[in-house]
């Protein structure tokens, strides 16, 4: 058995679970929040394996009219990571105002970089164009469903994406993704719908196996490959000193 945890980049958790709940899943989770609100509560917390993010999810128009890039900028001076941002086809918010909000959120990320997990559902192009006016580091697509010749242009651009179980059966596009590009994810309780038996956060074996098969791997060795895409995604975004010292641990291991 590997030595090291599962890697789950992208999570809806309950900011009010116990503690002793999260180091029951026996992985690293980096837990999203949906509004500066949720993440403000998230963010009075200290867990030994769980990162919590600032977000402002593009799909709740109270998360977006809530928005102010001060509050935003304060927020993540106490955090490592952000998510849930992005932008939303299919949302009721207007595209303007998810793009305002969007923007402001990178402009600040330019100067003080973070690991960022980007939703782009139905919005893939406007998606790109955002990341690459700002050429913001320490980006990572979540659940990213862009064309070939997208996705090509998000890896030249520098990001990451994080891998559901509701991707692994996508060949075409995980073939297009270089492997030290990835991260898993299970977007718990959205992305793991489809899995048979327990679904929780960190519970990413269905795409580790899938990597491994995928690339003539086991699937210890892809668990590695993940944590050494974290480990480089980090410096990229210069938040190591950041991270929880539990995981700061497993990253020097690899």
């Amino acid at each position: 058995m590997s030595p090291l945890p599962a890697l789950d980049l992208h999570a809806h958790i309950d900011p009010s679970i116990a503690a002793h709940e999260l180091v029951a899943l026996g992985a690293a989770v980096f837990a999203v929040t949906r509004s500066l609100d949720e993440a403000k509560t998230a963010l009075r917390r200290a867990d030994a394996t769980t990162v919590w993010g600032v977000g402002c999810h593009p799909g709740l128009a109270g998360a977006q009219k809530g928005f102010a890039v001060e509050r935003f900028a304060d927020l993540i001076t106490g955090t490592p990571f952000v998510g849930e941002v992005g932008l939303d086809g299919k949302s009721r918010v207007p595209m303007e105002t998810q793009l305002a909000t969007l923007r402001a959120i990178l402009g600040v990320l330019r100067d003080h970089p973070r690991i960022t997990t980007i939703h782009s559902h139905a919005a893939t192009t406007q998606t790109l164009r955002a990341i690459a006016e700002y050429g913001t580091p320490g980006v990572v697509l979540h659940w990213w469903l862009g064309s070939a010749h997208e996705t090509t242009a998000a890896v030249d651009l520098g990001c990451y994406f994080s891998i559901n179980a509701a991707m692994i059966k996508r060949d075409t596009l995980l073939r297009a993704i270089p492997l030290d590009r990835i991260l898993t994810e299970t977007d718990h309780p959205f992305g793991d719908r489809g899995v048979r038996g327990d679904r929780r956060p960190g519970l990413v074996a269905p795409v580790e196996q899938a990597l491994a098969q995928l690339h003539s791997m086991s699937p210890l060795a892809v668990r590695m490959q993940l944590w050494r895409n974290l480990r480089t995604l980090s410096g990229e975004a210069s938040v190591s000193a950041l991270l929880p010292t539990v995981i700061r641990r497993h990253l020097a291991a690899v």
